[in-house]
Order: structure tokens, then sequence, then C-alpha cells
């Protein structure tokens, strides 16, 4: 891999530089011996060759045409690696990877896109089944983040009512080129199995987390009111107060509150 490739700001592009923290991540995504891997972002390929060591099929998904010619260059005698050139937000992996299920995730993910990426990617966890992911700090404490905390909010109670998510270590600016403003954490992420909601719920749900966080300081009963309904009969079916904050509900109390909107 040619290590002078300068990182390009609009794919905001931090290339990992510690071979020891790759090789704790690689660690972190218990790879047996029939799982496909897809690696988004391999940029210099610093996770690259450890996977394909240990991988059934490896598929890098790489944006830069420069790093994705370079990738092609690097593995191509080896039949079981193979390189997409592509944005992994317009490319459909889930199609993509079905007939290679169960597929791993393990990413250094870019932060521009670490969020709307992860939502696709979890919905589906008949084909992935696990993700190890270095991401934005912010964003990794706001995914795993619990009730009554200043972290937890809408994305918190989205994710978790998908995946089950868990911060595993923190990796500091020093360990990139060129080094990132911000830290990073690395999140072990499985999927529920099954969901533990139907796709239609998570739609109904997603609509009384918007409306609860849009009035975060606002009581519930209150914040809730802009969907309609009697609101007052539909928490009293839950048991819930109407006077609590949205931020102190459960995702489970989440769930109760939106199967109430419909009985």
């Amino acid at each position: 891999m040619d290590l002078r490739h300068r990182p390009r700001r609009r794919f905001a592009q931090h290339f990992l530089t510690q071979p020891r923290i790759a090789e704790r991540i690689v660690a972190l995504a218990q790879l047996r011996e029939k799982e496909t891997v897809v690696e988004i972002g391999p940029g210099r390929g610093a996770l690259s060759s450890m996977l394909a060591d240990v991988s059934a099929e490896l598929w890098l998904v790489e944006i830069d045409r420069d790093l994705s010619a370079a990738l092609r260059e690097r593995f191509a005698h080896n039949p079981r690696v193979h390189v997409i050139e592509g944005d992994a937000l317009e490319i459909d992996l889930v199609e993509l990877l079905r007939p290679h299920a169960p597929a791993v995730v393990v990413a250094n993910l870019p932060y521009n896109i670490a969020t709307p990426l992860l939502m696709q990617l979890i919905a589906s966890p008949d084909v992935f089944v696990r993700l190890v992911l270095m991401m934005q700090r912010e964003v990794a404490e706001r995914l795993s983040a619990s009730p009554g905390t200043k972290a937890y909010g809408a994305l918190s109670v989205m994710f978790q009512l998908l995946a089950c998510v868990r911060c595993e270590f923190t990796v500091g600016p020093a360990a990139f080129t060129p080094r990132p403003k911000v830290q990073s954490a690395v999140v072990l992420i499985e999927p529920r199995q099954p969901p533990a909601v139907t796709a239609d719920e998570v739609r109904e749900v997603r609509r009384v987390v918007r409306a609860a966080f849009s009035h975060r300081r606002k009581q519930l009963g209150n914040a809730l009111a802009a969907l309609g309904g009697e609101v007052p009969a539909v928490l009293a079916r839950t048991g819930i107060d109407p006077r609590r904050r949205p931020e102190t509900l459960t995702v489970a109390e989440f769930v109760a509150v939106t199967r109430a909107f419909h009985a």
C-alpha cells in the first residue's frame, strides 16, 4: 500500500497507524471459520491484511479510487478478497452480502457516515450478525447511553431498539494520520435476533421518540400532545407517569407507549 497517499478531506479520511489497535479490533470481531467480513473504508489497509487471514471471504468497500486500485493490487493473489469502489451509503450492502451471510462488519468508519450507515446495517440482523466499529467517541456514547444520562436521546432509543451495543475502548488522536480533532471509540454491536419489534412498529416508535425528544425538557404528557389522541389515557394504560421527562424512559417503555397508542 502506498503510504504516501494524501488523505482527502472530502472523504473525512483519518488512517489508523497503530498495529496493536488494529489487532484489538480484529480480535473483538471473534471471527469464525466460515464468516464473511465486510470492511467499510479500509483506507491504507491497516485492518485488511489481518482480516484477510481470518475470514472466509473479505469484501472491501472503498470510495477513494486511488486507494481502491492499491487494494486491488495488494490482494490480486487472493481470490477470497473482493474490492468494491464506491460510497457505502449508496451501495446496497444488504443485497450484496445476503448470499454470503452471516456477515461481520469490521471498520474504522468515517465520522461523516457513521450514523446513517449504522441504522442501515442493524436493520438486517439476518445478514449482519456482528459489527466491530471505530467511530467518533461522542457518537459511540450516544448509541450506548443509558436513560437519565446527558447523552441519552432519540438516537440511543432507536439504536438500542434494534441492537445491543457496548463501548470496548477509546482511541486517541495520536493513533491516526492526520490526527482527528476528537477522540474515537471502538464499539461491539450485535443486532437483536430476532428483532424485538416489527418493521411497522419501528416506524411508529420513531414517531413517538421524535415527538418526545423534540421537547426534551417538557414533561412526557405535554411532549406527546403533538401526536394527538388521548395522551393521558394512553400513558395510563402503560402505567407511566405523564410528568416524567422523555430522557428517563427506557427503550421498553417507549415501545409500550407506542403500542398503547394503537391499543
